[in-house]
C-alpha cells in the first residue's frame, strides 16, 4: 500500500480569486501548493483589455504571501467588443495565455459575455492564428434548456460549428461535468483539451439535494448524476493528456452563498490535493495523479512542469482543514468533500 507519494509541483488551470479583501484571503490557499494558476477575469468590472490584465496581474503579485515564488497566468474577458490587435499584443508580449469565453449570463459575473458567437469571429480568427487559447464555459443559457441538459447542449449547438467554422482554433473545455463532454473532449479532431474540477470528481447532485439542500455545494456548471461523476472519474485518472486539473476555486463569502438566491461557487484551493488524492487512490490510480495535476496543463499552455517537488503523505488520522475562513468581507466555507481526508500535504 502507497503511504507516500512525490510529485512535481502542480498547477491549477481554472481559478478564481476574485480581488480586493477576498483575494488577500484566498490567494495564499492556492499558493501553498500550487505553482501557477490560469486566473479568471471575470471580476466586476471584467479583465476586458491588456491594461486590465496588467493592473489585475499587479494586484495579485503586491498580494503574493512573503517569499512566494507563484506565477498568475492572466487571461482576458472575452466581449462582442473585444479589440483583435489588443489580444494578440498582449499574448506576444507574454502577458496573458488564454481568452476566457463566457456565454452571457452562464455564471457569476457573466453578464458582459458573448451573446452571439459570430460577432467575435474576428477576435476567433486572429487567436487561431497566433496559437492562443480559448477557454469556454461550456453552457447554453436559453431558459427553455434544462440546467441539468446545457453542456450537451452546448456541444452540440454551440461547440461543433464553431470548431467547424474555425477548426485551427485552441480550446480547452473547461469544468467539464458529463460524460457528453468527457466523450467530446476524448474523441473529437483537432486541438481540443478539457479541464476537471476537484468539486466534481468529489459529489454529484444527491449530496447536494438530499435530506435538504446544501449551498455550499451549488455552482455552475451545476453537479450532476452519479453517473456522470464516475465518467469524469475515469477521465481524470486514465492518464489522457487532453484532461487536467481546473480547480475553480471560487471563493463567495456565506452570506451570499446562504440566501434565497445563492451565488454558484465552490472554494476547493485548501484541501484539494488531499480531495484528489483520495479520489485517485479509489480508483487505484495513483500513479496518474502527478500527469492530472503537474505534466498535462503545462503541456497543453506550451510551460514546461515544474521542478519543484511536494509530497503528499498517507495518515491514519484524518488531515483537519478549517471549516471556514475569516475575510474582511465576512466567513468563508471551506469546500466539504463529505467524507474524511488522509492524504496531507507535507
Amino acid at each position: 500500500m502507497t503511504h507516500t507519494l512525490s510529485i512535481r509541483r502542480p498547477d491549477d488551470w481554472h481559478l478564481h480569486l476574485r480581488d480586493g479583501a477576498m483575494m488577500r484571503a484566498v490567494l495564499p490557499e492556492t499558493t501553498r501548493h500550487f505553482a501557477r494558476a490560469i486566473i479568471m477575469p471575470n471580476l466586476v468590472p471584467p479583465v476586458v483589455t491588456a491594461q486590465d490584465a496588467r493592473a489585475y496581474r499587479n494586484r495579485i503579485l503586491a498580494a503574493l504571501p512573503d517569499g512566494s515564488t507563484f506565477q498568475p497566468l492572466m487571461t482576458l474577458y472575452l466581449t462582442e467588443q473585444t479589440d483583435p490587435q489588443d489580444v494578440a499584443a498582449a499574448f506576444a508580449d507574454g502577458l496573458i495565455h488564454a481568452v476566457k469565453l463566457y456565454p452571457a449570463g452562464a455564471t457569476t459575473n457573466s453578464d458582459s459575455g458573448v451573446k452571439t458567437l459570430r460577432r467575435v469571429y474576428r477576435v476567433l480568427e486572429k487567436m487561431a492564428q497566433i496559437g492562443l487559447p480559448l477557454c469556454i464555459h461550456g453552457e447554453v443559457t436559453t431558459p427553455e434548456v434544462d440546467i441539468f441538459d446545457r453542456e450537451q447542449v452546448f456541444l452540440d449547438t454551440v461547440l461543433a460549428p464553431l470548431r467547424a467554422d474555425i477548426p485551427e482554433l485552441k480550446i480547452t473545455l473547461e469544468h467539464i461535468t458529463t460524460s457528453h463532454g468527457i466523450n467530446y473532449v476524448s474523441d473529437a479532431p483537432g486541438d481540443i483539451a478539457g479541464t476537471i474540477t476537484t468539486h466534481h470528481l468529489m459529489i454529484n447532485r444527491n449530496h447536494m439535494l438530499v435530506g435538504g439542500i446544501r449551498p455550499h455545494y451549488y455552482c455552475l456548471p451545476i453537479v450532476k448524476r452519479a453517473s456522470h461523476q464516475m465518467a469524469l472519474r475515469k477521465a481524470a485518472t486514465s492518464g489522457n493528456p487532453r484532461f487536467f486539473l481546473g480547480t475553480d476555486s471560487a471563493p463567495h463569502v456565506d452570506g451570499a452563498k446562504e440566501s434565497a438566491c445563492g451565488c454558484a461557487g465552490v472554494f476547493s484551493a485548501t484541501n484539494t490535493m488531499s480531495c484528489l488524492a483520495h479520489v485517485f487512490e479509489e480508483e487505484g490510480a495513483l500513479d496518474t495523479l502527478e500527469a492530472f495535476t503537474s505534466l498535462n496543463g503545462p503541456a497543453r499552455y506550451g510551460l514546461p512542469p515544474n521542478e519543484a517537488r511536494i509530497t503528499l503523505e498517507k495518515r491514519t488520522t484524518p488531515t483537519a482543514y478549517p471549516a471556514k475562513f475569516d475575510t474582511e468581507d465576512g466567513p468563508l466555507t471551506l469546500f466539504d468533500p463529505a467524507t474524511p481526508l488522509h492524504w496531507h500535504v507535507t
